[in-house]
């Protein structure tokens, strides 16, 4: 990272005034790229609301690599984050937005304070969904616990926008959303996510998104789901005295995470092969490979037929089989449809029929792709965007990036639903 004298600058960009310091951050504004700030973290470490604090030499570091690792993942998931990219080793750029003075915290499993609060309740205890909770950012009062009834009667207003029901209702989809990509994203890691804590901000268009950071601070991870493993904060909230062993513990633990998230995210190695049987299907058989790829889905465009090219057609099938190990065939073939039916009857790999079939012979031309002889199992859509939908839900069995994708798009949707309601109903001023 290059600085000026003064911290003038970082990576080429010139800092202004401090707009935020907290404990383990500075925030700036940057004067030559309005709508930008950037955080710049510091080597320190707190716990008890600062009441215990130490210098953590290369903390910095380590939480602006595993913030950046988290926050690149969340947005090629498709979730709206204030995230822009890394700035040198120990900052990153964001917009800037508005803080929503709350901590959403979502937990799998009951620890910590939650035991704390809920006497009764046996640690370990498994929260199917994720329970969530809310918490006012206010250091002088520890950050009391609130219920949606109070952030609601707080009406803050950020950047326009006043936060009611609807915006919870969004916070706290988003919020489950995050914890549940994460959590499948540690599992390719053999970590349990046990619970973790999100911020909201509100940016200068009035939308609701994640901000702050996200780093071994802000949740406990535990591998193998083995508690005495634990490779997160609460080792340092843990002792009851902090020698420089103790920090070079803590310090391991934050680096093992950051390696950790090096390489979490998945490979593209699937395929959807997108088989036509005339040329004349191209333009259908291009709006199944455009909704492919919105949901990051690799895909390929082949013309064959089964009825005029048997062997062209289990050749092409072949070739792809012999290369690829997540594979799905889409067939698209309008009239007497044999070209899903004969790809699923030699091949075990899913078989999806999308038939291009128009309104004044539909009834006819679907039948050939829903009667098939016993024995064969490809199913049978209407519309490209369900062919890729269906194709994207069998590889998301496998890969949390693709899943994570059309948990993304439900999200999307749930979003534009609300703001439109939002917009028209006005029985409350009735």
């Amino acid at each position: 990272m290059s600085t000026a004298t003064a911290t003038t600058s970082i990576e080429g960009y010139k800092l202004g005034k401090i707009l935020i310091e907290g404990k383990t951050k500075q925030v700036y504004d940057l004067p030559e790229k309005p709508g930008l700030c950037l955080l710049l973290s510091k080597d320190r470490i707190t716990a008890g609301d600062g009441v215990k604090a130490h210098d953590l030499q290369g903390k910095a570091e380590i939480s602006n690599t595993t913030n950046g690792q988290v926050f690149r993942l969340l947005n090629e998931a498709g979730i709206r984050t204030a995230y822009v990219k890394q700035c040198g080793a120990k900052a990153f750029i964001a917009r800037k937005c508005e803080m929503i003075p709350i901590e959403w915290v979502t937990r799998r499993l009951a620890t910590g304070s939650f035991l704390k609060r809920n006497v009764g309740v046996p640690e370990g205890y498994r929260f199917s969904p994720p329970k969530q909770e809310t918490f006012f950012k206010d250091d002088a009062n520890h950050d009391p616990q609130w219920s949606d009834e109070q952030i609601i009667s707080a009406k803050f207003e950020l950047n326009g926008l006043t936060i009611g029901q609807d915006e919870v209702d969004i916070m706290r989809r988003t919020t489950l959303l995050v914890f549940e990509v994460l959590e499948r994203a540690w599992q390719t890691k053999n970590c349990a996510l046990i619970d973790m804590k999100v911020e909201f901000g509100v940016d200068a268009d009035g939308n609701i998104v994640l901000a702050d950071i996200i780093d071994s601070d802000s949740w406990r991870l535990w591998p193998a789901g083995d508690k005495r493993l634990m490779v997160d904060k609460q080792v340092y909230r843990n002792l009851a005295s902090v020698t420089a062993s103790d920090l070079d513990t803590v310090k391991r633990n934050f680096i093992w995470v950051a390696e950790q998230l090096a390489d979490i995210v998945p490979k593209k190695d699937h395929l959807v092969v997108v088989l036509m049987g005339s040329a004349s299907d191209t333009s259908h058989s291009e709006k199944v490979a455009t909704s492919c790829r919105s949901l990051g889905l690799n895909v390929e465009l082949r013309v064959t037929s089964a009825h005029k090219g048997p062997e062209e057609t289990l050749r092409i099938v072949r070739e792809y089989e012999s290369v690829m190990s997540n594979l799905i065939f889409v067939a698209v073939a309008g009239r007497s449809n044999g070209l899903g039916p004969v790809i699923s009857g030699s091949t075990n790999y899913p078989v999806i029929n999308c038939p291009p079939v128009k309104s004044d012979n539909m009834q006819v031309d679907v039948w050939s792709s829903l009667n098939l002889p016993s024995g064969l199992g490809c199913a049978t859509v209407l519309y490209p965007e369900a062919a890729a939908l269906h194709a994207a839900t069998i590889l998301g069995l496998g890969n949390f990036m693709v899943w994570s994708k059309l948990r993304v798009k439900a999200l999307n949707n749930f979003i534009t639903l609300k703001k439109a309601d939002k917009e028209l109903r006005g029985v409350r001023n009735a």
